[in-house]
């Protein structure tokens, strides 16, 4: 896929997926502190750098955190596909190879499938590999599987002439500080450089330093680090193993954030 031509007056963007496309922990500042405040997110932030260099940038976003690739292809993809865009960006099948016993293979056949759809509007489409989870150590054992669903992911993005952004080999979001207190999803910062590289791929003049060095910091103490685990293991890992058991999603009942094309603000 070329870049984006941003000779035209008028351009159209949806965004497709789960929390990480939601912009999940990047708030936007009139949020609040609730579970379902509104998130912004680097594709918040893609769209917003798409409307500094085109007229009128038309942007829905129908991610909707927790939500597996299946109800991705059954609940977002009809609506891409209605809206015809000029530009969608899907990232799904993250939620589905976390889980234990699924295979990345039948992942990629259902992601392939989704891709092809909407190929077949004349939509340019912009797909997105795994992050490296090795620097994660509760994450680690992901790391096959994840790296198995990539290969896929760049094989499908040949075939159908999309556009990759290679999330595993951003170094950069190897640093904690790229992520928010959950260690799942990104932080402010994470969102804002992801954004800029995206932007940057699609071959828009955005400012440079996505993959700028972090601030050095001292190290934590022992106790501290320990601390942080047993906070997270308390607010995280326990409610999404009970979600897991019950087979309830963070993102029952929840409604995409932008459902309509509409003009960016």
């Amino acid at each position: 896929m070329s870049g984006i031509d941003t000779g035209q007056d008028i351009f159209s963007y949806v965004a497709l997926g789960d929390s990480f496309t939601e912009g999940m922990d990047d708030p936007y500042p009139d949020s609040g502190q609730t579970p379902h405040g509104r998130y912004r997110g680097w594709a918040d932030r893609l769209a917003e750098h798409l409307a500094a260099h085109i007229p009128e940038v038309r942007y829905a976003n129908l991610a909707v955190r927790g939500k597996l690739i299946g109800q991705i292809v059954r609940d977002q993809l009809p609506r891409a596909v209605e809206l015809r865009p000029d530009l969608v960006t899907i990232c799904a099948g993250g939620n589905d190879i976390i889980r234990p016993g699924t295979d990345p293979d039948q992942v990629a056949e259902v992601f392939e499938g989704a891709v092809g759809r909407l190929r077949a509007t004349g939509a340019s489409v912009v797909v997105f590999t795994g992050f490296d989870t090795g620097f994660q150590p509760v994450m680690r054992h992901l790391r096959g599987k994840v790296a198995t669903y990539n290969m896929h992911v760049r094989a499908v993005a040949d075939r159908y002439d999309c556009t990759v952004v290679d999330l595993w080999s951003m170094k950069m979001l190897h640093d904690q500080r790229a992520w928010s207190w959950d260690r799942l999803h990104l932080s402010q910062e994470g969102h804002r450089r992801l954004g800029l590289r995206v932007a940057e791929i699609l071959g828009l003049q955005v400012e440079p330093g996505w993959d700028a060095p972090w601030p050095d910091e001292p190290p934590k103490d022992w106790r501290s680090a320990r601390q942080e685990d047993l906070h997270w293991a308390r607010e995280f890992l326990v409610p999404w193993i009970g979600r897991r058991l019950t087979g309830r999603s963070s993102g029952d009942g929840l409604e995409p954030k932008r459902p309509r094309l509409e003009p960016l603000r």
